[in-house]
């Protein structure tokens, strides 16, 4: 099963990715109709896109989903229903495929509730409780996207079909179709887990690592990113663009801070996807929407690379994720390290790996733009953040000592996880420079103040310096976060973000709950109703059964009953 998916998958990749090539040096597009049903008047009409962007986007997904497949076989091999899990993978990728070539909403609905619904049999898969808790978590705050997209498509009934690719440029300016975009902002905003619905990415860590490497790449959550690039139009409406550009540098920072003061491995990654949607999402609202689709492509080759890196870590140390238990990896591990550190370089955006040309362009386009103080804080700050919690993870995980209780790790012999990593590898070193030489005919020049131009290397380097000092801690430490609790708390927390949303959401219905059970269900509507006709009736029932289990007594006594009431009627007449 595996190697037939790997095979197949692969085959596909690159049959989109030259089609892509052939379609955006031609400027060509083809928009397929295919009818599925005809009755009477109604017809069931399925359409398919295919544009450059479609079709490099999908050459993408497959190619990391075959690599993560392949990865699967030996990472999965323990488990006895790994065919099960196989198609988990393809139903995932298929309902991917099926948002990323859709130009009509109810396809995309089919997608998009077909990610949600197969993520969440996924985050269950292993199962126990923390796994179930994590998969609600993840459907719920989903489901709030796909009720934003059932009434986009409701919206949509205003005009004459459900393609909106052919409403967006005529209509842009009216006010139907900018309700329709703020229903679309809301659904992206949930699937790519901006604020204020951040807190099911890192719990959706729970699912097994190759999924991690899937979801976390190219699929689930880009899934709003994408979407909202087909849907780039809407955003000269200044007061979307300004929301969204707000909330999406917020993430950004927030997702930063955090990882900053994690300490599980799969976590301090998930975090650093979740900063890099902020990202794609920041430099989407400000109109460029070729670059954020430059960077969600770059950014899916180095994240599952990391991912499956940290799988192979976790699956060598005894399913262990505590970073502070590693040390000594290079040692151990040195291919698995040198994938990791290439992935970790590529993240903070080491020149010429594929992060650089994609985040180094966004940084300059920024500095370029007419922006406010404030975005600009937060799009640099957040890239100090970034390299700082790199290389705390770096320090931590790969140098020093080894920390683990025992030595008896496995080493690089995992090379069928190895062999997936390389491949992986050299996209993510060569893709960066590949991709920025296809999706931009005309190189870029951005002419800065030396001062700017050096701003993004020197905000790297303090960041990557800031990341070293706060992590070289010795024996008699004085630990600075512990002594600032409340505030290491709340910053480390996203904020209390999953609080708000697991806890607050709980919490507080139930005490509401169980007050409404005492004083209704168990009080005095309970007294005066169904316990009390209950017990009247039981009452009444046992009396009936008591003349009925003494019949000649009860007989007897009615008749000298009935004997005396006529000898007081005779005294009486």
């Amino acid at each position: 099963m595996c190697t037939i998916s790997f095979i197949s998958l692969f085959f596909f990749s690159i049959l989109s990715y030259f089609m892509g090539m052939i379609f955006i040096m031609n400027d060509y597009s083809i928009f397929i109709e295919w009818e599925v049903v005809t009755f009477n008047s109604l017809s069931i009409v399925m359409t398919i896109l295919l544009d450059w962007m479609s079709l490099i986007f999908m050459s993408f997904v497959l190619m990391i989903s075959c690599l993560v497949i392949f990865y699967s076989k030996e990472y999965m091999e323990s488990d006895y229903k790994i065919n099960r899990f196989i198609m988990l993978v393809l139903m995932f990728v298929t309902s991917m495929m099926l948002l990323i070539i859709s130009p009509n909403l109810i396809s995309i609905l089919l997608g998009w509730d077909g990610l949600g619904l197969v993520s969440y049999c996924l985050v269950i898969y292993f199962q126990n409780i923390k796994s179930y808790n994590a998969g609600m978590l993840t459907a719920l705050s989903n489901r709030i996207g796909d009720v934003a997209l059932l009434l986009a498509i409701a919206w949509m009934l205003n005009y004459g079909s459900w393609n909106y690719v052919f409403y967006l440029e005529v209509m842009s300016d009216h006010m139907e179709m900018t309700i329709v975009g703020f229903l679309v902002l809301l659904a992206a905003m949930t699937k790519s887990a901006q604020i204020p619905f951040s807190s099911w990415l890192p719990a959706a860590m729970a699912a097994p690592t190759p999924v991690s490497a899937l979801v976390h790449s190219s699929t689930l959550v880009t899934a709003g990113v994408y979407l909202l690039i087909r849907f780039n139009i809407l955003f000269s409406n200044s007061l979307m663009s300004n929301l969204l550009l707000l909330l999406s540098g917020l993430t950004m920072f927030m997702a930063g801070l955090g990882a900053n003061y994690e300490f599980d491995l799969k976590k301090i990654i998930a975090l650093s996807t979740l900063s890099q949607l902020g990202l794609m999402m920041s430099i989407l609202s400000m109109g460029y929407y070729k670059l954020a689709f430059f960077h969600l492509l770059t950014h899916a080759l180095f994240k599952a690379l990391l991912f499956m890196c940290a799988g192979a870590i976790i699956h060598n140390m005894n399913n262990c994720q505590d970073i502070r238990l590693m040390g000594g990896l290079s040692m151990m591990m040195p291919l698995t390290s040198s994938c990791f550190n290439v992935a970790n370089l590529a993240l903070c955006g080491m020149p010429f790996l594929a992060g650089f040309y994609s985040k180094d362009m966004i940084l300059e386009i920024v500095s370029l733009s007419y922006i406010n103080m404030f975005s600009f804080f937060l799009y640099f700050f957040s890239t100090g953040l970034t390299v700082c919690y790199s290389f705390r993870l770096v320090y931590y995980s790969m140098t020093g000592d080894v920390n683990f209780s025992s030595f008896n790790m496995l080493n690089d012999e995992g090379w069928v996880m190895l062999k997936s990593m390389l491949g992986l590898l050299i996209l993510s070193i060569f893709g960066g420079s590949m991709l920025s030489w296809l999706i931009f005919p005309t190189p870029m020049v951005v002419v800065l103040p030396y001062y700017l131009k050096l701003l993004t290397l020197m905000v790297c380097i303090v960041g990557g310096l800031f990341g070293y000092f706060i992590s070289n801690v010795s024996l008699y430490f004085f630990n600075k976060a512990l002594n600032n609790y409340d505030s290491s708390y709340f910053l480390g927390s996203m904020w209390f973000m999953p609080m708000i949303s697991t806890y607050g959401i709980i919490n507080y219905p139930l005490i509401i709950g169980n007050l409404v059970v005492k004083s209704f269900d168990q009080g005095w509507s309970e007294y005066f109703g169904g316990q009390q006709l209950y017990y009247n009736l039981v009452k009444n029932s046992q009396l009936n059964q008591m003349l009925q289990n003494n019949n000649l007594k009860i007989y007897l006594l009615s008749f000298i009953f009935w004997i005396l009431i006529l000898f007081m009627y005779m005294i009486y007449l």
